[in-house]
Protein backbone atom coordinates (compact mmCIF):
# COMPACT_ATOMS: atom_id res chain seq x y z
CA UNK A 1 0.00 0.00 0.00
CA UNK A 2 1.23 3.80 -1.02
CA UNK A 3 0.11 5.23 2.00
CA UNK A 4 0.83 3.82 5.87
CA UNK A 5 -1.18 5.38 8.80
CA UNK A 6 0.81 7.83 10.82
CA UNK A 7 0.59 9.85 13.98
CA UNK A 8 1.64 12.69 12.39
CA UNK A 9 -1.05 15.69 11.63
CA UNK A 10 -0.48 17.96 9.21
CA UNK A 11 -1.73 21.39 8.40
CA UNK A 12 -2.15 24.62 6.34
CA UNK A 13 -3.01 28.21 6.33
CA UNK A 14 -6.28 29.16 7.02
CA UNK A 15 -7.44 31.25 3.55
CA UNK A 16 -9.70 33.57 5.88
CA UNK A 17 -8.30 33.55 9.35
CA UNK A 18 -10.45 37.08 10.04
CA UNK A 19 -13.50 34.84 9.12
CA UNK A 20 -15.43 32.31 11.64
CA UNK A 21 -16.15 29.93 9.89
CA UNK A 22 -16.99 26.55 10.65
CA UNK A 23 -15.28 23.29 9.33
CA UNK A 24 -17.12 19.71 9.37
CA UNK A 25 -15.63 16.07 9.04
CA UNK A 26 -16.95 13.05 8.81
CA UNK A 27 -14.92 9.88 9.49
CA UNK A 28 -17.46 6.76 9.49
CA UNK A 29 -14.23 4.26 9.27
CA UNK A 30 -12.55 4.63 13.13
CA UNK A 31 -11.16 1.57 14.68
CA UNK A 32 -9.76 0.84 17.35
CA UNK A 33 -9.80 -1.81 20.12
CA UNK A 34 -11.19 -3.09 22.99
CA UNK A 35 -8.59 -3.13 25.95
CA UNK A 36 -10.19 -5.78 28.01
CA UNK A 37 -11.04 -8.12 24.84
CA UNK A 38 -8.84 -6.97 22.38
CA UNK A 39 -11.86 -6.95 20.00
CA UNK A 40 -12.58 -4.45 17.11
CA UNK A 41 -14.48 -1.27 18.32
CA UNK A 42 -16.34 0.65 15.62
CA UNK A 43 -16.95 4.51 15.19
CA UNK A 44 -18.47 7.06 13.28
CA UNK A 45 -16.07 10.51 14.30
CA UNK A 46 -17.54 14.08 13.89
CA UNK A 47 -15.41 16.89 13.98
CA UNK A 48 -16.30 20.40 13.85
CA UNK A 49 -13.96 23.21 13.94
CA UNK A 50 -13.81 27.10 13.98
CA UNK A 51 -9.95 27.00 12.72
CA UNK A 52 -7.81 30.25 13.62
CA UNK A 53 -4.65 30.19 11.79
CA UNK A 54 -4.57 26.53 11.09
CA UNK A 55 -6.51 23.86 9.27
CA UNK A 56 -5.97 20.37 9.21
CA UNK A 57 -4.95 18.66 6.12
CA UNK A 58 -7.44 16.13 5.05
CA UNK A 59 -5.40 13.15 4.23
CA UNK A 60 -2.74 13.54 6.93
CA UNK A 61 -6.00 13.22 9.47
CA UNK A 62 -7.49 9.43 7.72
CA UNK A 63 -3.64 8.67 8.66
CA UNK A 64 -3.74 9.67 11.62
CA UNK A 65 -7.55 7.60 12.26
CA UNK A 66 -6.15 4.95 10.76
CA UNK A 67 -3.15 4.10 13.21
CA UNK A 68 -5.60 3.77 16.51
CA UNK A 69 -6.15 0.43 14.23
CA UNK A 70 -4.55 -1.88 16.42
CA UNK A 71 -3.92 0.38 19.50
CA UNK A 72 -5.95 -0.53 22.53
CA UNK A 73 -8.33 2.06 24.30
CA UNK A 74 -11.20 3.18 25.97
CA UNK A 75 -13.94 5.24 24.23
CA UNK A 76 -13.12 7.95 26.30
CA UNK A 77 -9.91 7.82 26.20
CA UNK A 78 -9.20 7.89 22.48
CA UNK A 79 -11.47 10.00 22.39
CA UNK A 80 -9.91 12.73 24.13
CA UNK A 81 -6.30 12.06 22.98
CA UNK A 82 -7.99 12.45 19.64
CA UNK A 83 -8.93 16.13 20.19
CA UNK A 84 -5.74 16.64 22.66
CA UNK A 85 -3.58 15.94 19.25
CA UNK A 86 -5.51 17.63 16.91
CA UNK A 87 -5.79 21.18 19.14
CA UNK A 88 -2.10 20.55 19.79
CA UNK A 89 -1.63 20.76 15.38
CA UNK A 90 -3.98 23.26 14.40
CA UNK A 91 -4.85 25.51 17.73
CA UNK A 92 -8.43 26.37 16.70
CA UNK A 93 -10.53 28.67 18.21
CA UNK A 94 -13.17 26.23 18.81
CA UNK A 95 -13.67 22.07 18.29
CA UNK A 96 -15.50 19.58 19.12
CA UNK A 97 -14.83 16.00 18.58
CA UNK A 98 -17.76 13.25 18.78
CA UNK A 99 -17.42 9.76 18.88
CA UNK A 100 -20.59 7.78 18.26
CA UNK A 101 -19.12 4.01 18.98
CA UNK A 102 -21.19 0.94 17.28
CA UNK A 103 -23.16 -1.05 19.86
CA UNK A 104 -21.33 -3.69 21.90
CA UNK A 105 -23.14 -5.83 24.20
CA UNK A 106 -26.24 -3.81 23.68
CA UNK A 107 -24.38 -0.86 25.11
CA UNK A 108 -24.25 2.02 22.49
CA UNK A 109 -21.20 5.38 23.58
CA UNK A 110 -21.31 8.32 22.51
CA UNK A 111 -18.47 10.33 23.60
CA UNK A 112 -18.38 14.38 23.11
CA UNK A 113 -14.84 16.53 23.82
CA UNK A 114 -14.78 19.91 23.30
CA UNK A 115 -12.47 22.79 23.26
CA UNK A 116 -12.46 26.08 23.47
CA UNK A 117 -9.52 29.50 22.92
CA UNK A 118 -9.97 31.59 25.98
CA UNK A 119 -9.69 34.44 23.64
CA UNK A 120 -12.77 33.36 22.09
CA UNK A 121 -15.90 34.90 22.36
CA UNK A 122 -19.01 32.19 21.60
CA UNK A 123 -20.77 33.46 18.95
CA UNK A 124 -24.59 34.55 19.53
CA UNK A 125 -27.16 31.83 17.84
CA UNK A 126 -28.33 33.67 14.62
CA UNK A 127 -32.30 32.67 14.12
CA UNK A 128 -33.73 34.12 10.62
CA UNK A 129 -37.69 33.85 9.90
Amino acid sequence: MSTRASKDLETFENPRPERDYTIRIRLPEFTCLCPKTGQPDFATLHLEYVPDAKCVELKSLKLYIWSFRDEGAFHEAVTNRILDDLVAATAPRFMRLTAEFNVRGGVYTNVIAEHRADDWPTPQAIHLP
